[in-house]
Order: C-alpha cells, then sequence, then structure tokens
C-alpha cells in the first residue's frame, strides 16, 4: 500500500446507524477489527466481510468495505467460494456462536478441513440473541432460557476443541473489551495463511448480560486471564507468579516461589508445535480450576484450499489439448444417436 492509502478506524466506518444495543460487546470488536486493518497495509478494495444471521451478522452494513449478508449459517461457504475466486482479497468471515456451529456447523468444520485463507471472528455470547434469548450450542449446561425453561441438558460445545478436533491450523481467542489487545490479535489473524478461528468471548446485555464477569472483573481477571505469547512462559496473575507446568501429561496450575517452583519450570508456549496435543489441552481449560486461555494458542504452516485449486487449474491447463466447447463436449466417451 503507498504512502497515498494509509487509512485510518474512520475509514472503516459505513454511513450506516449501529443497530446493536448500547453496551453490546460488537461494538468493541468491530472496533477493534477496523483499527486493525487501517494498520494491516490492504487496500480497502481488497476487503470483503462475509456474514450470516444473527446480531453480529450485521457487521457488513456498518463497513465501508465490500460485504455480504448471506443466510443463516451459509457465512462459510460463500467465504469459501469469495476466497477461492479471487484469493487476493482478505476475506472476514463474522459469525456467531449459533450461526456457526448450529445450521452452519458442517460448513464451519469443512471450512476449517480445507484450511481456506479465511478469517473467522466467531462471536460467542452463549445464547441466541437476535431472535430473543434462545439457548445456543455453546449455552452453559443448566442455563434456563425461553428453548429450556427447566434448564438445557445438552453439553455445550467448546469452540477451541472443535477447531482444532476438525485439523485446525489457526485458533485465538479474545474478550470483546479488550481492544487494544484485540486490534494485535486480529493482525495476526491476518498474517496467518489458512483458516484463522478467533473466538471472541461477547456480552449480550439483554439476553446473557454478565456471562463472563466472572473473567472480565477488574478486581480478579488479571487472577483468571492468562494471554499467551509464542515463545514467552505461561505466566500470569496480579503479581505475576502464577502459571502452568505439565504433570503426568495433564496441565495444572503451580505457584512461583512454592513447593520449589522456578520461573524456569514454567511451560514456554509454542503456537507453532504441529502436535495438536497441548493447543488442545490449552483451549479446554475451564475457570475456576484454570484461568482462562487468551491470544494466540495454535499457528502452524500448511498448504491452503485457495492456491491447490488454482495450482491444478493452471497445470490442467497447461496440458489440456482441449481449447474450445466443442472440443470439450467432443471428448472422452461420447455417442452418436441417429
Amino acid at each position: 500500500m503507498s504512502e497515498k492509502t494509509k487509512y485510518t478506524f474512520k475509514d472503516f466506518k459505513s454511513d450506516q446507524e449501529v443497530r446493536w444495543c448500547p453496551g453490546c460487546g460488537d461494538i468493541a470488536i468491530m472496533s477493534s477489527i477496523q483499527k486493525a486493518m487501517a494498520n494491516m497495509d490492504i487496500k480497502k478494495e481488497d476487503y470483503a466481510v462475509i456474514s450470516g444471521i444473527g446480531c453480529s451478522s450485521r457487521f457488513p452494513y456498518y463497513m465501508n468495505t465490500y460485504g455480504f449478508h448471506t443466510i443463516h449459517g451459509r457465512a462459510g461457504a460463500i467465504a469459501s467460494g469469495v476466497k477461492t475466486a479471487n484469493p487476493k482479497l482478505s476475506v472476514w468471515q463474522i459469525t456467531g456462536d449459533g450461526d456457526a456451529l448450529a445450521i452452519g456447523g458442517n460448513h464451519f468444520i469443512h471450512e476449517i478441513r480445507r484450511n481456506i485463507d479465511i478469517n473467522v471472528v466467531l462471536f460467542n455470547n452463549q445464547i441466541y440473541g437476535l431472535t430473543k434469548g434462545q439457548y445456543s450450542p455453546t449455552s452453559e449446561y443448566g442455563i434456563k432460557t425461553k428453548t429450556s425453561p427447566y434448564g438445557s441438558v445438552e453439553k455445550p460445545f467448546n469452540p477451541g476443541e472443535l477447531v482444532i478436533g476438525s485439523s485446525g491450523t489457526f485458533f485465538a481467542r479474545g474478550i470483546d473489551n479488550n481492544v487494544r489487545e484485540n486490534q494485535e490479535l486480529f493482525m495476526e489473524v491476518e498474517k496467518h495463511k489458512g483458516t484463522s478461528i478467533v473466538e471472541i468471548l461477547q456480552n449480550c446485555v439483554i439476553y446473557n448480560d454478565g456471562v463472563y464477569s466472572y473473567v472480565t472483573n477488574r478486581k480478579e481477571k488479571a487472577d483468571r486471564q492468562l494471554h499467551l505469547k509464542h515463545g514467552e512462559p505461561m505466566i500470569f496473575g496480579k503479581e505475576k507468579d502464577k502459571g502452568l507446568i505439565l504433570e503426568k501429561g495433564k496441565l495444572k496450575v503451580v505457584k512461583i516461589g512454592e513447593e520449589g517452583i522456578k520461573k524456569e519450570d514454567i511451560l514456554i508456549h509454542d503456537a507453532k508445535e504441529q502436535s495438536p496435543i497441548l493447543h488442545y489441552q490449552l483451549s479446554s481449560l475451564q475457570y475456576p480450576e484454570f484461568p482462562v486461555i487468551l491470544g494466540v494458542i495454535r499457528s502452524i504452516d500448511a498448504p491452503t484450499y485457495e492456491v491447490a485449486v488454482h495450482n491444478q487449474i493452471a497445470e490442467i491447463q497447461e496440458l489440456s489439448n482441449i481449447n474450445t466447447m466443442d472440443q470439450l463436449l467432443n471428448s472422452g466417451a461420447t455417442w452418436e444417436v441417429e
């Protein structure tokens, strides 16, 4: 991008009135993405924002980029087509826990498996907000909602487990109101070549308010959030005196200075490790036994789908003797009918 086309986050704001509820976590997420896009050295016309259905899926209307508001659960299919047809585009799929993991679940796992170079931002508020408060695939067991008045009896999805179990090459997690951290996170998402999934823990102020308060409240969040950095020890806490170690193949929280534990004993995060075992464990950790893991958990290199498709097309074109539609229709097994 030339000096003449430098952007600010305001360049990515459309002229549409934002219709999200006051205080909705979606607003903070959008702000982080706009600020990140302004610093990605990508032309504005090379962004495409694709969404499905849900509160989060209003996103394209509020972005001054190309966009497509698709149908429920199908954002992954459309985004895959957009990226495959035009690989130079930076494609951002905006989706929610209901849109991606319920009706869109099949598209979700297959876009991960194919490793298409799409940036998928999964807004996870553990509820259906747009349709007024039904439980979703990530809602907590026992939650009482309009569709589970006596408490849900379903075990919720953990998006990280689902991504890594689907051979995902990139998984990260953030919290909606960590605007500065999320801006850096989205920069890492764009750098990754392949399907990048970033789960954002997002608060719905109307139908599931405070669902993540245990990890976002100011007094306790330092002891309940562990921000991973590749190549750095997994240390957290107000006093930076807690960390994770492996004991008998399982992760364990320890305190530096107790029971002979030294800083050198704390695990070093390796997001580039090909084996998914530790990444899977990190994505699975649950409060209160463990801190909530944030940042880039997994980021490995692998061939991407759209590059493979275009390479295959080029190879076939070079070897093919078919130059016209008539030649194509009369090639292979043909019959003459009299």
